[in-house]
């Protein structure tokens, strides 16, 4: 697989051979969340029931990128570990490299291992865990099957969220939404598109929690405060939604 990088107006980006982007750092801040879907993904943290800001103990991601969702947790969430699945060790050597991956440590390990393979066997449960794994193509293969999303359901924590990017036209907008949907016995939830076009899809080991709106601001307010990552305009765009 080719890869890129690039830089302008302060910001290097990751791309897999194309111009499509794969991930993204603005320099002078490498643990932002520089894209707009990776935020968007962080709705993730303000699901818990609780009503105070409850960061997870134990996070799941598949697909590395530009290690943009592990820098941000590392560095502001710093007693979650974090288990990344990426298939290519070349994406990871990159990510050192040009994104400032942090080092390895209890905290967070980088495995380089097929997702979907992993998490048919793995026996560890997870709090929360993310799903970016794209080829070159932007095509996730079995990361958007039904089969995949109910392996994931039983690696899920009690209370455990599940959050995807989704990528493409409305066409696998729907059969992605289609998937999780009988994974999950109708237990998940979606955001609008952002900009880019990417679409969050949420989905929950047991049912969507009852927040309100207020309480997801409140949530929200305090994860501003702690990180500067303001995700008030995110919960703006959901109550908005049809």
């Amino acid at each position: 697989m080719s890869i890129d990088i690039r830089e302008e107006a302060g910001v290097r980006t990751l791309h897999f051979g194309s111009d499509w982007i794969q991930g993204a750092m603005r320099i002078a801040r490498p643990w932002a969340l520089e894209l707009a879907y990776t935020r968007d993904m962080m709705l993730a943290l303000l699901f818990a029931e609780q009503e105070a800001l409850v960061f997870p103990e134990r996070v799941l991601q598949i697909g590395l990128g530009s290690a943009s969702l592990a820098k941000f947790i590392h560095r502001y969430c710093p007693q979650t570990i974090q288990t990344i699945v990426e298939i290519d060790p070349a994406v990871r050597a990159v990510a050192r490299q040009f994104f400032k991956l942090p080092e390895e440590s209890r905290q967070l390990k980088v495995l380089i291992d097929d997702g979907a393979l992993f998490i048919q066997k793995s026996a560890s449960l997870f709090d929360v865990m993310f799903i970016d794994g794209f080829d070159t193509n932007a095509k996730a293969g079995a990361l958007e099957t039904c089969p995949f999303y109910q392996c994931c359901r039983a690696r899920l924590a009690p209370g455990g969220i599940l959050a995807i990017n989704v990528v493409g036209g409305q066409r696998r907008m729907q059969h992605c939404a289609r998937q999780l949907n009988l994974a999950f016995d109708q237990h998940t939830l979606s955001l609008p598109a952002c900009d880019s076009g990417n679409r969050i899809l949420f989905a929950f080991s047991t049912a969507v929690p009852k927040l309100q709106f207020s309480q997801l601001r409140t949530k929200a307010a305090a994860l501003k405060k702690r990180s500067g990552l303001d995700l008030l305009p995110t919960v703006t765009r959901m109550e908005q939604q049809p």
